[in-house]
C-alpha cells in the first residue's frame, strides 16, 4: 500500500454530449485539485458527434491545456472509443467513465484516492455496492411517485430502465458466479497495462466490461469497488435505451456473454 500521487490519463468517451462535457470537465479538474495540471489528462474521444463538441473542447482548451481531443473516424464503437483513448494515453494509470453526468466528479476524485493506496488494484464505480444507488430509485422512494417520475422524466433518463439495469445486473452475477457487484459498472482505474486490447475490440456496446471484469478476475488482480449515487442525465438522449423491448434487447446480449464467459471457466477448471 502507498499513498503516492499517480499521474493519470481520465478517458471520456462520447457522442452528443456536448452540454454535458462542458459540466463535467471543469467538475473533473477542480474536484483534482492536489493534481498539478501537468500530472494528469482528460481524453475526450468523440465517436461521430453531430452537436458542437469539437467547439465545447476548444473552447475549454483556452481555459486548460491538458485536454485533448480524439476524434474517431471508424466506425461508431463505445469499446474501441475507449481502447483509443487507453492507446492514445500518455500516462501509466488511466480512468474511463460516460460522459452524460451520470457518474459524478466527486467519484473520480474517490476512485483515484483509493488506487493511489492501492496502485496495484483495480477501482470500480459500483451502483450496487454499499454506498452505491440510483439516483431515480432513491427518489422514488424518499419522495412522491409523480415528483420523482417528474423529475426522472425532465432527465430523459426512464425508472423502468434504472430498474432492468439492476435486475439484469443481478442476473449476470448469479450466472457468472462474480463477488463484483457492478459487473457494468463502465467506471474504472487502473494500470493500463492491465487492459487488453482483444477485450475491447470483440465485444459490442456495455458487454465489454463483463469479459473485461472476467480478465481481471482470472489475472488475480486485486478488485476495489467504491459506491457511487449514478445520476439522471441532464442534457441529450441515453444510448442505452428508451423503451421496455430495447431495453431487453440491449440486456440479452449481457446474459448470452455472462453465460459463454461462465462455460469457458468451468472447462478451464
Amino acid at each position: 500500500m502507498n499513498n503516492k500521487l499517480l499521474k493519470i490519463s481520465i478517458i471520456l468517451p462520447t457522442l452528443n454530449e456536448a452540454k454535458n462535457l462542458k459540466i463535467l470537465i471543469p467538475q473533473i479538474i477542480e474536484e483534482l485539485d492536489t493534481h498539478k495540471e501537468d500530472d494528469f489528462e482528460v481524453i475526450v474521444v468523440d465517436d461521430g458527434s453531430t452537436d458542437n463538441t469539437k467547439d465545447v473542447i476548444g473552447k475549454l482548451n483556452e481555459e486548460y491545456s491538458n485536454i485533448r481531443l480524439i476524434n474517431r473516424k471508424t466506425e461508431p464503437s463505445l469499446p474501441m472509443s475507449i481502447w483509443d483513448g487507453i492507446e492514445n494515453s500518455k500516462y501509466d494509470y488511466v480512468l474511463w467513465m460516460d460522459a452524460d453526468l451520470s457518474m459524478p466528479a466527486i467519484t473520480v476524485k474517490k476512485l483515484i484516492n483509493k488506487l493511489c493506496e492501492n496502485s496495484d488494484s483495480i477501482v470500480i464505480g459500483s451502483r450496487f455496492s454499499d454506498g452505491g444507488a440510483y439516483k431515480g430509485i432513491l427518489e422514488l422512494e424518499n419522495r412522491s411517485f409523480v415528483g420523482a417520475i417528474l423529475n426522472v422524466y425532465k432527465s430523459n433518463d426512464t425508472v423502468l430502465g434504472m430498474i432492468l439495469s439492476n435486475v439484469f445486473n443481478k442476473v449476470l452475477r448469479r450466472i457468472y458466479k462474480s463477488n463484483i457487484t457492478d459487473i457494468t459498472s463502465g467506471f474504472i482505474v487502473g494500470k493500463k497495462s492491465y487492459f487488453k486490447k482483444e477485450v475491447f475490440e470483440n465485444s459490442s456496446y456495455g458487454e465489454y466490461f463483463i469479459y473485461l471484469v472476467n480478465d481481471i478476475v482470472i489475472n488475480n488482480i486485486n478488485v476495489i469497488e467504491i459506491g457511487y449515487i449514478c445520476e439522471t442525465r441532464r442534457h441529450g438522449s441515453s444510448k442505452t435505451a428508451t423503451s421496455l423491448y430495447q431495453l431487453i434487447k440491449r440486456g440479452y446480449p449481457y446474459i448470452r456473454v455472462a453465460r459463454n464467459i461462465r462455460k469457458i471457466n468451468e472447462y478451464r477448471r
